[in-house]
């Protein structure tokens, strides 16, 4: 059901993994793009989204943006909403000039800082079908006013320290995207460590950012597009998220025509595992076979 493919974005290449259903289906079928979040691969378990939506005869493609897992790009670590912006066109256009989809029928999926790009994605692009926001970043400050303030002032040293080092051509100064309490890291509440480790399931991740990301982390803030949203828009929310704040991040999406938002009564990481992930992927599955049904033409 999978195979490995790739295709061009800006001046480099994103990787990334082609489900394919095996039943004989005639039509063009819809597709699924997912992406993953804060300094996340396509091996940290996105393939498990990806099988359940294939499952259900869609087509899915799931990505590296670049400069992280197979994809190209230098430095690697870098994360760039502008490159990861144009990674996620370049992979919906991908999938509509795949044969045997149909272009009309294209639904983005996205979790964690992803959950934000696919907001971002249907604001700006109406021929989508559908989106789909899992524990979603919506609002740069949002999230840093969740970090203890101290941390905060060291990794904001560290950054403009390293967007120094970028200016005068010099290697990119790192900080791990996810560390123990009061360490500076991007990520530091209690289950973000432990929740990257268990996204690995074994798999060798790079938990590393460059430090002159938290620019573009601090300045994004997708949940103030919304409102531009006009397809069926489709948002989880964690109720005790640590990472990407559930209460702002329901005012913000709330406000598009077309929301329907759940609410989980977990945190940031465990929608990914267990019973967490079961309940949320019906969840998903009930609303692709409610707004882009696979037997029915666009």
């Amino acid at each position: 059901m999978r195979e490995e493919t790739s295709f061009p974005s800006g001046d480099g290449t994103c990787a990334a993994w082609l489900y394919r259903p095996d039943d004989g289906h005639p039509r063009a079928r819809p597709a699924v793009v997912l992406g993953h979040g804060l300094g996340g691969t396509r091996a940290m378990r996105l393939a498990a989204y990806a099988e359940r939506f294939v499952a259900a005869g869609y087509v899915c493609l799931v990505l590296d943006y670049r400069h992280f897992g197979d994809s190209s790009g230098e430095p690697r670590q870098l994360l760039s909403v502008r490159r990861q912006l144009e990674d996620w066109r370049a992979a919906v256009a991908h999938v509509r000039g795949l044969e045997g989809v149909d272009a009309d029928r294209v639904v983005v999926w996205g979790t964690s800082f992803g959950g934000g790009h696919a907001i971002s994605l249907a604001a700006e692009d109406h021929r989508l079908a559908a989106a789909i926001a899992q524990c979603p970043f919506t609002d740069g400050v949002a999230s840093a006013l969740a970090v203890p303030p101290t941390t905060s002032v060291r990794l904001t040293a560290v950054a403009v320290a390293d967007r120094v080092r970028g200016a005068l051509g010099r290697a990119p100064a790192y900080r791990p995207a996810a560390g123990e309490p009061g360490t500076t890291a991007f990520m530091t509440s209690h289950d973000a460590l432990p929740g990257i480790t268990s996204l690995a399931e074994g798999a060798t991740v790079d938990d590393r950012l460059t430090a002159r990301s938290l620019f573009d982390v601090l300045r994004y803030a997708p949940g103030r597009r919304a409102s531009r949203v006009r397809c069926p828009l489709l948002v989880a929310l964690c109720a005790s998220d640590t990472v990407a704040p559930s209460g702002r991040a329901r005012r913000q999406v709330s406000r598009a025509p077309r929301a329907e938002v759940l609410t989980y009564p977990v945190g940031h990481f465990e929608i990914y595992l267990g019973e967490p992930f079961e309940t949320a992927v019906a969840a998903y599955l009930d609303f692709l076979r409610r707004h882009v049904p696979v037997g029915r033409a666009g």
